[in-house]
């Protein structure tokens, strides 16, 4: 697990090259706090930093081909490498570490960009063809790994985490409107946008050929697939799923260093768990937090299944020092992130780094079978004719804010996509002056185009698989996986995700959904797939989620943060109306409607600006301030 970073195209001596990849790999430090390395050549500067799990000792990059004209500098894990390593050595491919990175440069050899569609694991990366001059670099199938870039026409810059760009390449680039909007409307800001202007992501599933001679030229090699013709045998399709995630899990064990597993006690984790304690060489260690408030604490769940499996269990009962512990949190993210989730997220990361350097995790589960309450919503099909849609829709918006029936209303007006819409997407107004960025409207309209741009052929054939694929094109890579790698990475924890196997996604996405889930169950197929493996409690366990207490902490150690959003010097001003916030303030604490997760986002976002205006965020994330334990 490493970051890295690179530019091309500058007209740059060796030594300002040299000093340029040199700020920008030291502000992602905590990526990659083993090593570093780096290649400086006029055409093309790659630096990494490495966090050492696999061929601790050889495996330092960049790494290159027998003659050394191809080279690479990799962020992640290749979970097939060893069979494709075997196979280029079969080719006549001779590898001087045993390293997953030096397939890469082998296979590319071969393939060429087609590669990509070879590796199973998590990863970004950048190759370099000196014969060529030309720079590959791709993202894995589902965004585990995250990778930035930006370009002029002439030269290209790209990086793991943005505080490398404002590190090394100054001036620092504009904030974008656009993104604050969607960060305000989805929790974050979904690619291939970033906070900057000009900066994008380079999206999951694709790659990026540059050359001078041609710039850049992006293409997809991956998409998720739709469901294939209806499976005559379910009691088949549990034993392929069965065995499936077996190899997935087995296949993410392989480490030199510590390795463990985040347990909540929830169908995904303990599924994960389980399947380690069947693999893994000795006792699997599991890592779980608590909170005070049993509403917020799932470490009974976590503390049953673990002494069911037999796991060598930490659970932590935490006090935090919430306002410093929001503050780590706040800039720890690269750009403006509003899942409050990444609190206990971070926490039990925290926790497992004193003990292991890996640690599995339960994520892509939701997505992948079924598990989100929107999937069964999705099965209830209601609809009104066009007209009366219209009128439901004209009429509601005429009622005041928190008139009862006036959201019914709204959403008995709305298409199906546009009831999806309305659950991904916080639908509140910030624009009540006519001077704000923000609106419920706009925000809706954003998701809407989201979905356009991926919406699945034959979505309407089953609807709920199209749901699920477009969570795994969208929410899943823009929320839950951003979330797992910069928590993770902010401590130099690797966190890997067997749920998200490429096989397995494959095979699981071309389930048709009715299997997965009905309106009574989620996640049927892979409850069925786990039930002689999972300790039987899990299985009728109700979703609770990675949930901190908002509500009191708005009202007592982040109540200063709050008050600050009403203040005229809230660097929030030039992006929301102040009247609009001020109701939305006003209508939670009355407790007329529950704003939190808008306010929880527009305290994040205030303290992000502060943050990037005084140059937090081009360094590591600072954690002293944590006050967790």
């Amino acid at each position: 697990m490493c970051g890295i970073a690179g530019f091309a195209g500058f007209e740059l001596n060796r030594t300002d090259a040299q000093e340029r990849i040199g700020r920008m790999c030291d502000a992602i430090l905590h990526r990659g706090p083993d090593s570093a390395g780096y290649l400086v050549l006029p055409e093309i500067t790659m630096g990494m930093r490495r966090l050492s799990i696999i061929d601790v000792a050889g495996g330092t990059q960049p790494i290159f081909n027998e003659d050394g004209a191809v080279s690479v500098v990799f962020n992640g894990e290749i979970y097939n490498h060893h069979e494709l390593r075997r196979r280029l050595q079969g080719s006549g491919h001779t590898f001087k570490t045993r390293s997953d990175t030096e397939v890469l440069v082998h296979l590319y050899e071969e393939l060429g960009t087609h590669m990509v569609t070879e590796l199973h694991g998590m990863f970004a990366f950048s190759i370099w063809d000196s014969r060529r001059k030309q720079l590959l670099i791709a993202r894995d199938r589902t965004g585990m790994k995250p990778l930035y870039y930006a370009e002029d026409g002439r030269s290209l810059t790209w990086f793991s985490e943005l505080r490398s760009l404002l590190a090394g390449h100054p001036p620092r680039p504009a904030v974008s409107t656009a993104a604050i909007m969607q960060y305000l409307a989805f929790g974050y800001i979904p690619d291939p946008g970033s906070i900057f202007e000009g900066v994008y992501k380079l999206p999951p599933g694709h790659l990026m050929v540059w050359s001078a001679r041609r710039g850049v030229e992006i293409s997809r090699y991956w998409s998720p697939l739709p469901p294939g013709p209806p499976p005559a045998d379910e009691a088949a399709i549990v034993d392929v799923l069965k065995q499936k995630l077996s190899t997935a899990v087995e296949s993410h064990l392989e480490s030199e260093v510590p390795l463990g597993a985040f347990l909540s006690g929830g169908l995904d984790s303990s599924t994960v768990v389980s399947l380690m304690s069947r693999y893994a060489k000795g006792r699997v260690k599991t890592f779980t937090i608590g909170f005070g408030d049993p509403q917020y604490d799932e470490s009974s769940a976590a503390r049953e299944v673990a002494g069911i499996l037999g796991t060598e269990h930490t659970e932590l009962r935490v006090e935090p020092d919430v306002d410093s512990l929001f503050e780590t949190i706040a800039a720890m993210f690269d750009e403006p992130f509003g899942d409050s989730s990444a609190i206990p997220s971070f926490l039990v990361a925290q926790l497992a780094r004193k003990s292991v350097t890996v640690a599995l995790s339960g994520d892509g589960g939701d997505e992948l079978f079924g598990g989100y309450t929107r999937y069964q919503q999705s099965l209830r099909n209601w609809s009104v004719p066009p007209p009366l849609a219209l009128l439901l829709r004209t009429t509601a918006r005429m009622l005041p804010h928190g008139f009862l029936g006036r959201n019914r209303l709204i959403d008995l007006g709305r298409s199906r996509w546009g009831r999806y819409a309305a659950q991904v997407v916080q639908p509140v107004r910030l624009d009540e002056g006519g001077v704000g960025a923000v609106s419920a409207s706009g925000a809706l309209t954003a998701v809407s185009e989201q979905i356009a741009d991926r919406l699945p052929v034959g979505a309407e054939q089953d609807f709920a698989a199209a749901l699920m694929r477009v969570d795994i094109d969208t929410y899943l890579p823009g929320d839950i996986l951003t979330k797992v790698d910069r928590v993770t990475m902010a401590v130099s924890l690797e966190a890997r995700v067997p749920l998200l196997d490429a096989d397995l996604v494959d095979y699981a996405l071309q389930v048709p959904s009715r299997f997965h889930l009905d309106t009574s169950e989620s996640k049927r197929l892979l409850r069925k797939a786990v039930q002689d493996i999972v300790p039987s409690s899990v299985l009728n366990r109700p979703k609770q989620g990675f949930a901190i207490p908002l509500a009191p902490w708005f009202r007592g150690p982040l109540q200063h943060r709050v008050n600050e959003l009403r203040s005229p010097t809230t660097r929030l001003s030039p992006y929301v109306d102040a009247q609009a916030v001020s109701r939305i303030l006003d209508e939670h604490t009355a407790g007329r409607r529950d704003h939190s997760a808008m306010i929880w986002r527009m305290i994040v976002l205030n303290y992000w600006l502060a943050a990037l205006q005084s140059g937090h965020l081009a360094h590591p994330p600072d954690i002293k301030a944590a006050g967790a334990f």
